[in-house]
């Protein structure tokens, strides 16, 4: 637990403050940490979401699925990731994701009341913390249109190579590791399985990229090749 104000300082939510500070807000927000093993639900869909997460350790996916059962992974969250946080807001509203750990994961909860209701102590890192919240709300806004712009394509090559494009430009190189392994991917993109396996390796044997596992080295030619 005395580590956990030094692994908040990456976190967005906590961006300006220093170990004493955190420690120092922690309670006045009624934060409670928990641990979940692998595979199992923070919350599902349908459900009253009262507080927010912040993942200390471990990997969450944010997950939406349909009636039949056919899955999209919305996010991944990993360690100093913020989640929950507008179904928390929202009290009359159910989730419309689930949140399910993909690995043994702890995760400090807030709750939301508090971090947006300045305290009567006058604890002056209030005013922070909500700076930092509309923050985190604006960045996961462009991730969501990253997302929509990736999904939105016509074909599964355009989708791909739309979302293969962004993680380059990210890691700063055309040659990268992406988080996802395929299925999360598939999922992500909203495409079979089978099918984006079909369209990688066509990419591949086209020279427009080389990959081994997540590492991916995009070539030359590869932006035009959406049809």
């Amino acid at each position: 637990m005395h580590t956990l104000p030094l692994i908040l300082t990456d976190c967005w939510l906590f961006r300006g403050l220093d170990t004493q500070e955190i420690s120092a807000v922690l309670g006045c927000i009624a934060a409670q940490q928990h641990t979940y093993p692998k595979h199992s639900f923070i919350f599902h869909a349908g459900d009253c979401v009262t507080r927010a997460g912040i993942v200390v350790r471990g990997e969450l996916h944010i997950v939406r699925e349909d009636i039949w059962g056919n899955r999209i992974i919305q996010a991944v969250c990993r360690p100093a990731d913020l989640f929950g946080e507008v179904f928390a807001c929202l009290p009359d509203h159910t989730a419309d994701v689930s949140v399910v750990a993909t690995q043994d994961t702890e995760i400090l909860f807030l709750d939301m009341q508090h971090l947006l209701t300045t305290c009567s102590n006058g604890c002056r890192f209030h005013n922070q913390l909500i700076h930092n919240y509309i923050t985190v709300l604006a960045q996961k806004n462009r991730m969501l249109s990253s997302k929509i712009r990736h999904c939105t394509q016509r074909t599964t090559r355009s989708k791909v190579l739309s979302y293969l494009s962004e993680q380059a430009m990210v890691a700063g190189s055309t040659t990268f590791r992406i988080p996802l392994n395929r299925q999360q991917l598939a999922d992500y993109l909203s495409v079979d399985r089978s099918a984006l396996s079909a369209e990688l390796s066509r990419l591949q044997t086209e020279g427009k990229l080389r990959f081994h596992r997540n590492q991916f080295t995009l070539l030359a030619s590869a932006e035009g090749s959406g049809e």
